[in-house]
């Protein structure tokens, strides 16, 4: 939080859905499970921290990072991905702003709808987690000055981050370096992705247009969470009802805050006909 300036609620709203999801309750890792992990609280499987979990965490569609079924990972960096990003800042007088992530977030979108047939954008990491990870990109890698009191990122910044050396467009990628409604669709096949109703999702509790308005998208997707934890962590912990209590009560204090519409309950049911959804392993792979 004193490195990057995330808001305490945020931060800690963040780790508690990771240690929910994808760790023991109360700690998780980055990448894969660690012993300290594995004989706690009742797991029934191991958890597979950050790196495995597409899907519930994190997803497809990332700036840098490739789509899971295609690349067959999820964490690391490629090179086709972020040259695209560093030609786009290049083109804004070597600024990577908000607007420049939008534009590349809609093309990393279509990407993935034609390239990847088990896209699935998921309740929470689509609609929530992933356009804050671009967010986070100009938000907490930006330097800010007296010049630039919002936060300039420059080429160069960029790389330190994501551990990319050289000269463009020679790049050298060395991995930890420090620093609405679903209709009728052939599943398994690119550019067949088919959003959803929210009104049908949710029995009427939002629609399309609510969430057009003040913070009801936000809301939308941390409601859609706890609404589908349950099922998530069933193949995790034996114990289901106190990772959800603890989730819970993190997700009602934001929901409160917010003063969002109460959900109480969600066609889940609809989901299973998607490959993205359906083949997903508890263990974060297809």
């Amino acid at each position: 939080m004193e490195g990057f300036g995330m808001g305490t609620d945020l931060a800690t709203f963040l780790a508690v859905y990771g240690a929910i999801f994808d760790g023991d309750l109360t700690s998780y890792s980055i990448g894969g499970p660690v012993p300290s992990l594995i004989s706690s609280l009742g797991l029934l499987g191991e958890p597979e921290g950050l790196s495995g979990s597409h899907n519930k965490y994190e997803g497809d569609v990332s700036p840098i990072k490739g789509d899971l079924y295609v690349y067959g990972n999820d964490y690391l960096t490629q090179l086709s991905q972020f040259t695209a990003l560093y030609e786009l800042g290049q083109g804004n007088g070597d600024s990577i702003d908000l607007e420049v992530l939008t534009n590349y977030r809609v093309t990393r979108f279509q990407e993935s709808v034609s390239g990847n047939p088990y896209f699935f954008n998921a309740p929470f990491s689509g609609v929530i987690a992933s356009p804050a990870a671009w967010s986070f990109i100009y938000r907490f890698m930006a330097n800010k000055s007296e010049e630039h009191p919002q936060g300039l990122l420059t080429g160069d910044v960029l790389k330190s981050f994501y551990a990319i050396s050289g000269d463009y467009p020679n790049f050298i990628y060395k991995a930890g370096l420090t620093i609405t409604n679903f209709y009728p669709v052939a599943p398994s096949q690119t550019n067949t992705f088919t959003g959803l109703d929210p009104a049908n999702l949710t029995g009427g509790v939002y629609n399309a247009d609510m969430l057009l308005e003040g913070n009801n998208a936000l809301c939308y997707g941390i409601e859609l969470t706890l609404m589908e934890a349950p099922d998530i962590l069933s193949g995790l912990y034996s114990d289901v009802d106190s990772a959800v209590d603890a989730l819970g009560t993190e997700i009602n204090k934001v929901t409160d805050s917010l003063g969002c519409p109460k959900l109480n309950s969600i066609n889940k049911g609809q989901f299973d006909q998607y490959p993205g959804y359906s083949k997903l392993n508890s263990d974060g792979t297809y």
